[in-house]
């Protein structure tokens, strides 16, 4: 990744042991980079941190306004109870199954769910899947349109329609796309233009379609943190820990939020995709913009540590080079 800068630094016995470097831009209601660190031109893949702009078509078309399912539609969740069985009655409500899915099983992120599993002798399902709720949501955007079941293909009328809206709020065209873990297209685009998607959410009103989708969006995210990851997660954390704040994560060390009441977006990548150093600056950031407090423990957790080892012992710690 070009244009990179020093930004997590983790220490052991007094020394740096490594250094996570990347970019990361702030971005106002209209757009514009209002602060940046390291290249803002950065193209990268969003991963699942653009999920709230994958759902604009389907809240656009006015097929769900329910907050916890928006929530769902937006989540990289833990495959607890709560995020199956809202995935699973939303299929059941459209007349369809997780066999409908197109994202693929793999065992739950929470450990707990996971040992529930294994304990049953029960293997993960579709609806396991940390996307199963933006699946859901592609399903009911799919039926709307009167189109065929797969999806997930770039040139399915649901993906056009995702990469339109992906186009118009980061203000730019996308290069391209890349396959993501769930199975869907992942548009690309540069870091600023991903701060500018942010931006706008922010900033976004009543005045129209969009605009209300954006907001029904990022609230569902703000009022149902455990519904957007999960026990433990740190997406969840930070939302728990804030006023009105949306944030989300995406694989490969992107990390995104959204501050309607300062009318202002965060993106960032982590150029060796460390999730570790993508939180830690994005909690670092959320402080800088006055919406964490820098002495909550989750802020303190992300930004420092302690980085222990397995009998509990205090090893290391991290510190932000911003």
């Amino acid at each position: 990744m070009q244009g990179s800068v020093e930004m997590v630094r983790v220490i052991r016995g007094g020394r740096v042991e490594s250094v996570h470097r990347g970019a990361a831009v702030v971005c106002d209601a209209r757009g514009a980079v209002v602060e940046a660190w390291g290249d803002p031109d950065a193209v990268i893949y969003p991963r699942s941190s653009c999920k709230m702009v994958q759902a604009l078509p389907l809240v656009e078309a006015g097929l769900e306004r329910d907050p916890r399912r928006l929530a769902l539609a937006c989540a990289s969740h833990g495959g607890e109870a709560m995020h199956t069985r809202g995935a699973a009655e939303w299929l059941a409500d459209l007349g369809l199954g997780e066999a409908d899915l197109r994202c693929g099983a793999h065992m739950p992120y929470e450990a707990d769910a996971a040992a529930a599993l294994v304990r049953a002798g029960e293997a993960p399902c579709q609806l396991h899947n940390n996307c199963s709720g933006k699946h859901a949501g592609f399903l009911a955007l799919s039926r709307h349109l009167g189109a065929g079941p797969d999806y997930v293909e770039p040139d399915h009328p649901v993906q056009r329609a995702v990469r339109a809206a992906f186009e118009e709020v980061t203000g730019e065209e996308s290069p391209g796309y890349g396959i993501d873990g769930c199975s869907a297209p992942n548009f690309a685009t540069r870091l600023a233009g991903l701060g500018a998607a942010m931006g706008r959410f922010a900033g976004a009103g009543e005045g129209d379609a969009r605009g209300r989708a954006m907001v029904m969006l990022r609230e569902a995210m703000a009022l149902n943190p455990a519904l957007v990851a999960g026990t433990g997660r740190a997406c969840t954390g930070l939302m728990e820990a804030m006023d009105g704040v949306a944030v989300k994560t995406g694989a490969e060390g992107v990390y995104v939020a959204i501050l309607p009441a300062r009318g202002l977006g965060v993106a960032l990548k982590i150029a060796d995709g460390a999730t570790r150093a993508a939180e830690a600056v994005a909690a670092t950031l959320l402080v800088r913009l006055g919406a964490l407090d820098p002495q909550s423990a989750v802020a303190r957790r992300l930004t420092h540590g302690p980085i222990v080892n397995c009998r509990g012992r205090e090893t290391g710690h991290m510190e932000v080079a911003l």
